[in-house]
């Protein structure tokens, strides 16, 4: 059905039923995927779908999707039927029209590469993920063009294309009765030029190395430590620790430490977190986010003080915001929430020499290796993929399996140092009900914090 036709459709429908504003998207996904375990091809799939999600909001919203296009009527009919049912009291940003047409460029669409080259990179990369001691070793390679058309009762019609594209692989090391895994992975919305940059020799020879080391090293000390975090753990902390709590939904419900603060010092002096969906080529860029907003620049803390939280528009409406375009949907069969972009940690002005300086006895985390946060507490706990003790200005020996603990608010009040070398290139998926690629980072920090061994 055509564009223009299902517009007129929706008119009449939200006349029909006596809806006051509604959100069509119209999403057409091309997706390649090629994973391998141990030399052995475990998925090879490349399939088009295209869908429907239609919202309605009468005080309280009403969402319906479909994937077949003898439905998508219907969908946009059940959106408004719902949302007639619940009738609620919340409001929404509703603001001006938006009419748009925007392309993510790259420079060699992964589109016109053939699925043989593909798989060949999948196999190359696990033919060079051997050695003596390796036991596991997994490549999965993933690219989606997603194309789509938004259109609401405001009169907005936007239409984009964004690509993106994922590229990883991990190993496991088995020794002296132990096993560790290292990996490493690359993205971005960006083409397969991605690929072509990736010095794969490197990069497969130091997971390699790494997961073989880490067999060999000791366990961290424990306590109370001055920690240097790596730009990887420092974009982990900032997502997970900060970024959610800044979530305007989870705000909203009660669910985060940072509920009325907006306007208070709550770190210290020169820290600067930003949430920029703009970035170029990064895996959690967008050009509009799932609810028509453009997406744009946020500073969620400005010099310590914690100055913005990330809405959509119901939540912009409710705490008197200006929308800032975190409305993110994990596909169009799916409602928007709250999400983050590429958050980061802008620049300081120390050099990691400067850094290892100040410590007497401490530790240098390196990577992201998973957690825990509680943003209503704010507390959390991280994992480290490799570590390092620092003994009068100088690391030492390698420790594993570290962990990080402590207060969100803690942790960000005892930095001491923060770095000039911001590195943003740690793609992901975030989980919130639904998943969404995001990428984090920022430069070295220097805090203290709780360190111990993960159990």
């Amino acid at each position: 059905m055509e564009v223009e036709s299902l517009m007129r459709t929706a008119e009449e429908l939200a006349r029909k039923h006596g809806v006051g504003y509604y959100e069509i998207r119209i999403s057409r996904v091309i997706m390649t995927e090629v994973s391998m375990s141990n030399g052995q091809l475990r998925g090879l799939s490349s399939n088009s779908e295209t869908g429907i999600g239609a919202r309605a909001f009468n005080g309280a919203w009403g969402f319906s999707s479909a994937n077949d296009r003898g439905r998508f009527e219907k969908a946009i009919e059940t959106a408004m039927k719902i949302a007639k049912l619940s009738r609620g009291d919340s409001k929404i940003y509703t603001g001006d029209p938006v009419v748009d047409e925007a392309e993510m460029p790259v420079k060699k669409p992964f589109s016109e590469v053939n699925i043989e080259d593909k798989v060949a990179l999948v196999k190359e990369t696990d033919s060079m993920l051997t050695g003596e001691k390796i036991v596991n070793r997994n490549v999965s390679y993933h690219d989606i063009l997603v194309e789509t058309v938004y259109f609401n009762s405001l009169g907005s019609e936007i239409r984009t294309v964004v690509p993106r594209i994922r590229f990883g692989f991990s190993v496991t090391a088995k020794g002296n009765g132990e096993m560790q895994q290292y990996w490493k992975s690359f993205g971005g919305t960006l083409g397969w030029e991605m690929v072509e940059g990736i010095d794969l020799s490197h990069w497969t020879s130091l997971v390699v190395e790494k997961a073989n080391a880490l067999l060999r090293a000791g366990s961290p000390p424990s306590g109370e430590l001055p920690v240097i975090a790596d730009p990887e753990l420092t974009g982990l902390f900032i997502h997970e620790a900060l970024g959610h709590a800044v979530e305007a939904d989870l705000v909203k419900n009660g669910d985060s430490i940072l509920a009325g603060r907006l306007g208070e010092k709550i770190a210290v002096d020169g820290l600067t977190v930003v949430d920029d969906p703009t970035l170029p080529g990064k895996f959690g860029s967008y050009i509009y986010d799932d609810e028509g907003i453009k997406g744009r620049r946020v500073e969620v803390i400005r010099d310590g003080v914690l100055v913005n939280y990330l809405n959509d528009r119901e939540t912009a409406e409710y705490f008197g915001l200006e929308p800032n375009g975190h409305g993110r949907a994990q596909s169009y069969a799916h409602q928007p929430l709250v999400r983050m972009g590429n958050t980061y940690v802008e620049a300081g002005d120390w050099s990691f020499d400067e850094m290892l300086e100040e410590v007497k006895y401490g530790l240098y985390m390196i990577g992201d290796k998973g957690g825990q946060v509680d943003t209503a507490n704010g507390t959390f706990t991280f994992g480290a993929r490799e570590g390092y003790i620092i003994e009068n200005g100088e690391p030492k020996e390698m420790v594993r399996d570290v962990a990080l603990s402590g207060k969100i608010l803690d942790v960000l009040k005892n930095i001491r140092a923060i770095g000039k070398d911001v590195r943003i290139e740690f793609p992901g998926y975030c989980g919130k009900g639904q998943s969404v690629p995001v990428d984090d980072g920022g430069p070295h920090i220097l805090t203290r914090a709780l360190v111990g061994g993960l159990r």
